[in-house]
């Protein structure tokens, strides 16, 4: 594929790495717009870097602060929300949406176009309004692309079949850092320690969901919406290696894995590839030099928000909303000290359980998300302030 590329997201680390591929392809590829929150040298050094067009800040107060880097460039920029409409609405092939976090789902939504492909790596697009955004995207006429490594090795992975074939699908786990903790190391966990993940460089936030496996149950939720298949057949193994992404299992018996080293430039390059493969720079898999492969079940007693977002997928309806909404609340707080590592999953339960017996209705469109969100929050910031949590250790 040869055309132009919108990143949102552009100075975290997909947007990084993302960059990184089309440095290698410049002759193929122009950038159109760069979208990040706050970081003025980051998203004016991307834009430079890459030659965007117009670059644009969602805090609307950096805007001189931009213009300033930016000046003599020729690039246009702009910031606050009509800035990121105007990012989203210029001339793209593909738009790469790596916002972190229920923040990057507007963003998102809003660049789905007829005959454009959006590279998804934001997953609470998915788990927040999964339903109603994939009916957006199919009413749209915009192609998905999994851009998160598992989905990514699992969309390959399945094109060696057909979907009626399929058996299951398992995403793997490095396990994160804490994957051979006891307990109560663990409730001692300090955020410096979450930051240390085995394989990949990522951003805080989800430096901790991986350290707790909430990122793995997200990324459950998000394979239900990509690929359609139901939650029983949807399956997690820990894989410390982190070369295999995913598998699918096929009713014969057969298995078909997705392998590559642990480095995003892989699963990005075959989004901007679409159907041409991209030279990376990525080593070559030596496994005799690797030496072994080993997997273990994931310990839900030491990892119980895996269990949570296990739950969540399985009860449906709101429940992804809320679990998401009470996981970015709880996880902020654990960044500014205000929480223990452990206490994560008992916030995110005690949300679940408010959301349990409200009852509420499914969101319907993504309005409807994003309010389900903003009221999941304020009640896991009640649970926050409140009295003790109830225990979400299994056993």
């Amino acid at each position: 594929m040869s055309g132009r590329v919108t990143i949102l997201g552009a100075t975290g680390s997909i947007g990084r790495s993302t960059a990184a591929v089309l440095r290698g392809h410049r002759e193929r590829f122009s950038v159109s717009a760069v979208v990040a929150g706050r970081d003025v040298a980051g998203l004016a050094a991307a834009a430079i870097d890459l030659g965007a067009g117009f670059a644009a800040l969602a805090e609307p107060t950096l805007l001189a602060e931009l213009r300033e880097a930016l000046a003599g460039t020729g690039i246009a920029c702009g910031a606050g929300a009509s800035a990121l409409r105007e990012a989203v609405d210029r001339e793209a092939d593909l738009v790469v949406a790596a916002i972190s976090g229920v923040a990057g789902l507007v963003p998102t939504r809003d660049a789905l176009r007829e005959g454009r492909s959006v590279a998804l790596a934001n997953k609470e697009s998915l788990v927040s309004a999964g339903t109603a955004f994939m009916r957006e995207a199919a009413e749209r006429g915009a192609a998905i692309l999994p851009m998160d490594s598992e989905h990514n090795a699992l969309a390959q992975a399945l094109a060696a079949g057909h979907p009626e074939d399929v058996e299951s699908l398992t995403l793997t786990a490095s396990g994160g850092p804490f994957r051979t903790w006891t307990l109560e190391a663990m409730r001692a966990a300090t955020q410096a320690q979450t930051a240390r993940h085995p394989t990949y460089s990522m951003g805080a936030k989800i430096n901790v969901d991986s350290a707790s496996l909430m990122n793995k149950g997200l990324e459950l939720i998000e394979a239900h919406h990509l690929f359609g298949v139901p939650p029983e057949r949807l399956e997690v193994v820990v894989h410390p290696q982190s070369i295999i992404h995913g598998l699918v299992q096929w009713r014969d018996g057969a298995v078909t894995a997705g392998m590559a080293h642990p480095d995003m430039r892989v699963p990005i390059a075959h989004c901007l590839g679409l159907d041409r493969r991209l030279a990376t720079g990525v080593p070559r898999l030596d496994l005799a030099a690797i030496g072994r492969f080993t997997f273990e079940e994931p310990d839900l007693g030491r990892f119980p928000c895996l269990r949570l977002a296990r739950e969540a997928l399985a009860g449906g309806g709101p429940m992804p909303t809320v679990l998401n909404g009470a996981n970015e609340v709880a996880v902020e707080a654990f960044l500014k000290g205000r929480l223990g590592f452990l206490d994560i999953a008992r916030v995110v339960e005690s949300t679940l359980d408010w959301a349990a017996g409200a009852p509420l209705p499914a969101p319907r469109t993504i309005e409807d998300a994003l309010a389900l969100d903003a009221e999941a929050r304020a009640v896991a910031a009640e649970k926050l302030a409140g009295g003790p949590l109830p225990s979400a250790l299994a056993g």
